[in-house]
């Protein structure tokens, strides 16, 4: 390094110092905020809990102007702006269960250039009035983060279809400011194999980005999946386990607010206190169950996927999936929840018996899910019919009820460009895949989940090659997982309490 980058550097660590308290960077927390200072693009999977969101909060404190957080959920907004906000950095949230004032006072903030860090979903991001806002020619944009980089992949085809447009964005951007003017995109996930790593190369737009890989394994996280017969020896199996951490934080994970709200109940008739938390609730409903749970009043919460991710409690002693999640990026996301401070921490799935014959719930459930995907792909096909060669995305979804979605997949097949953010232009298909192959690409993605709760191998082992580890699996056995713990005992199924 020159002496320039050398006192940046220095100042770098000092603001690192100064602001969290740490005497110096993890690997590789260090070179990624090297890589976002210089302006360079970035693509980073780390485990969770190995602190990511330092990685890109440092920078944009140390720079003058803005830095844009792609975020998924309002809670993992709320939670990371708050932290920020304790420790008194210029940082704000827009989303829409904002109050109409609260909304303003963050838009204010933004034009006279108050701010370092904006999150905000890519819905808010591509609303209107912030994007005009955004696209002010004074308005300084540093970088464009995505967090959870993984809610592309999973959700950007056929639920928010708002993350196929986000590669659009910098180039518009870039069309407002001054010439010269550099925005770096990083995104930052804990779960993306070979596959998800290019679909967020590609949608992002990155150039010749900086890759930084590191295993998901986490060896203070004991995994366990336990076999049930009946709807009730799985409520039984869920019982047996929080009666014998009754003093323990955990989270028991569903698949839909029903699930959520009939098991709150029973638990709440067993004298459990509990809480059912999904994305039907209002606000006001979630803050107080997150704020219960955090500060230790509810000892654990009933909850769907839209609780947990980028939510930061040390102390979660252990993880329950009453329900299977439908992909392995989902149940690292969420077993990630757990042993945050590095003491041992447990992850249970309870699976009914695989056969379907005694106890068909989850073969049902993964049935119902499997043909749902399917519709939605038959009907963008339809779609992609009627829908103009050209036009904008708002016409579209108003004359369409799943436009957005089936511009979403056309992008997604390579039958379709952004030529911003808001305005697409159709091309011929090409060699590009068609809506039945891409299909066949997410049952394929899915039926991992399915090879996961059946394999005899070191669980960690089976994740770490599915997530393209290949190297750091190859005979790699963690030694506490539920399979290794049977090859430890000569291949007897023992019913391991998994004690600290």
């Amino acid at each position: 390094m020159n002496e320039r980058e050398t006192t940046s550097w220095n100042q770098a660590r000092a603001a690192f110092k100064k602001i969290w308290g740490y005497e110096d960077f993890r690997p590789p927390q260090g070179e990624i905020v090297r890589s976002l200072l210089e302006k360079r693009d970035a693509l980073i999977v780390m485990p969770t809990g190995g602190g990511k969101s330092i990685c890109f909060q440092l920078p944009a404190l140390l720079q003058t102007g803005l830095t844009l957080v792609v975020s998924p959920l309002v809670a993992l907004m709320e939670n990371q702006v708050q932290e920020l906000r304790q420790r008194r950095l210029p940082a704000a949230l827009l989303h829409s269960e904002l109050s109409s004032y609260q909304r303003k006072q963050t838009l204010q903030a933004l034009e006279r250039q108050q701010l370092r860090l904006l999150y905000l979903s890519p819905e808010t991001l591509l609303s209107l009035p912030v994007w005009e806002r955004l696209c002010q020619p004074q308005l300084k944009i540093n970088g464009l983060i995505l967090d959870e980089a993984h809610c592309l992949v999973q959700w950007g085809e056929t639920f928010r279809p708002a993350y196929r447009r986000l590669g659009a964005v910098r180039p518009a951007l870039l069309k407002h400011k001054l010439v010269g003017t550099q925005i770096a995109i990083a995104a930052f996930t804990a779960t993306a194999d070979a596959t998800a790593q290019k679909t967020i190369r590609e949608v992002l737009q990155l150039r010749k980005p900086e890759v930084f890989l590191i295993s998901p394994y986490r060896n203070n996280l004991k995994l366990k999946v336990e076999t049930v017969w009946t709807p009730r020896g799985r409520r039984q199996q869920l019982l047996k386990f929080i009666q014998a951490r009754s003093k323990q934080v955990g989270l028991v994970y569903v698949r839909t607010r029903k699930d959520s709200e009939e098991l709150g109940q029973w638990l709440g008739q067993q004298d459990y206190t509990t809480a059912a938390y999904h994305a039907g609730l209002s606000p006001e409903e979630r803050r107080t169950i997150e704020a219960s749970w955090l500060n230790g009043k509810i000892p654990f919460v009933i909850c769907t996927c839209a609780f947990g991710m980028g939510i930061n409690k040390p102390d979660v002693r252990w993880i329950l999936h009453f329900h299977a999640p439908f992909l392995l990026s989902e149940y690292v996301q969420e077993i990630g929840r757990a042993g945050r401070d590095g003491k041992i921490a447990e992850a249970l799935m309870i699976m009914s018996e695989p056969t379907g014959w005694l106890y068909p719930e989850d073969k049902q459930r993964r049935e119902f899910f499997a043909e749902r995907l399917r519709s939605q792909y038959q009907k963008a096909q339809q779609l992609a019919q009627e829908i103009p060669l050209q036009g904008e995305v708002t016409a579209v979804a108003k004359q369409f009820s799943e436009g957005a979605v089936a511009l979403a997949l056309l992008h997604s097949a390579g039958q379709l460009e952004w030529q911003d953010p808001f305005h697409y232009i159709r091309r011929a298909s090409g060699k590009s895949p068609s809506f039945a192959e891409l299909n066949t690409l997410q049952q394929q993605i899915q039926s991992q989940m399915t090879e996961y709760l059946k394999t005899r191998e070191c669980r960690w082992q089976f994740l770490l090659r599915a997530f393209g580890f290949t190297k750091e699996a190859a005979g790699f056995q963690c030694g506490h997982c539920d399979n290794c713990a049977r090859r430890v005992h000569g291949g007897t199924i023992l019913q391991l309490p998994f004690s600290n």
